[in-house]
């Protein structure tokens, strides 16, 4: 048995009894090593997932925010080093307007927190936009000196969105990352209405549907959804340099500082090595919602992994690929 019968004998047991709902996709250039659709993408009217099936991706939406910076990067409007106050002049806090660059927020050295605060869950509903965000957290001080320490800053990339706001007018992925892409079934609007086929979380031992999440979509931190054809799409179009040339996709992905666990942070991506080997990529998870996006750049493998259950279903699917995937053919 080779290791892509052992995963789809794993993942029918795992959807069976409920442990595993979601899309898995492993493929090397323009072969398709695995595919298959688990589970159901809507628990209470019985709607199985397909390959169609779209998907919260969490905090992978930080590597289409820092795709768009770089892109802003790449286009003289942007530079890495540029204090936070250049683009957001009415900042609150003074300290990170001066202190916290571009760069500090794109590898989460900036110490500018989390955004999932008390304040946010009490306001849930309301605080929507960067802007919003800014008004609810923008008068915190830094936790540490910017570019002492490495912490992890949900809130850092709201701060990326709004920069991208003042600059572009507004924070359109679609005509910067998705559609440049060909990632026709993604999106991170927040005017538009729920997409009809996206999946519902189901989180809790009773999978009770993740409604309080449903709120995050429009946020530039984690608020997109994809499908894994889409998010293949974009691991080939950034290999392929369609969405920045070749010297700004290597800043994007470039691991500039280190994250714990192996991993080096670059600019939304992480990366790693695995046999040896260079990837990179980047994983959301949030109460019913996992996602997991791995590229190794030589030899264009690129692996998804969407759920719509409480993390680590699909980090632990990817993980089990990961370490199944042959090292010689990742060269």
């Amino acid at each position: 048995m080779d290791w892509r019968q052992r995963l789809a004998a794993i993942l029918a047991d795992d959807a069976a009894a409920g442990r595993f709902g979601g899309t898995v996709l492993v493929t090397r250039r323009d072969e398709v090593l695995f595919e298959g659709a688990y589970g159901l993408a809507d628990r209470e009217r019985r709607v199985p997932v397909t390959m169609d099936t779209r998907f919260s991706v969490g905090s992978i939406t930080k590597l289409f925010t820092a795709t768009q910076i770089v892109r802003l990067v790449q286009e003289g409007r942007v530079a890495v080093d540029d204090p936070v106050g250049r683009h957001l002049p009415d900042y609150p806090n003074a300290e990170v307007a001066d202190k916290v660059t571009v760069h500090h927020l794109l590898t989460h050295t900036g110490g500018t927190g989390d955004m999932f605060s008390d304040a946010w869950w009490e306001r849930r509903a309301e605080v929507r936009t960067p802007e919003q965000f800014i008004g609810m957290l923008g008068t915190r001080a830094p936790a540490f000196e910017p570019g002492s320490a490495y912490d992890y800053s949900n809130y850092g990339y709201v701060l990326l969105g709004a920069i991208v706001e003042r600059i572009a007018g507004r924070d359109d992925l679609a005509a910067t990352v998705f559609g440049p892409a060909g990632m026709t079934r993604s999106g991170n609007d927040p005017e538009e209405p729920p997409a009809p086929d996206l999946a519902v979380g189901c989180t809790g031992e009773a999978g009770e549907p993740n409604t309080d999440f449903r709120v995050l979509l429009g946020n530039p931190a984690g608020g997109a959804y994809a499908t894994a054809g889409d998010l293949r799409r974009f691991a080939l179009a950034v290999l392929h340099h369609e969405l920045l040339d070749a010297a700004h996709t290597e800043l994007l992905t470039r691991g500039k500082v280190n994250a714990g666990f192996g991993g080096r942070q670059a600019y939304g991506f992480l990366e790693r090595t695995v046999h040896s080997i260079r990837s990179i990529g980047g994983a959301g998870g949030f109460p019913g919602a996992n996602a997991v996006l791995t590229i190794h750049p030589e030899s264009e493998h690129v692996t998804v992994v969407l759920a719509n259950l409480d993390p680590p279903v699909a980090s632990q699917a990817a993980e089990f690929i990961d370490f199944a995937l042959p090292a010689a053919d990742l060269l």
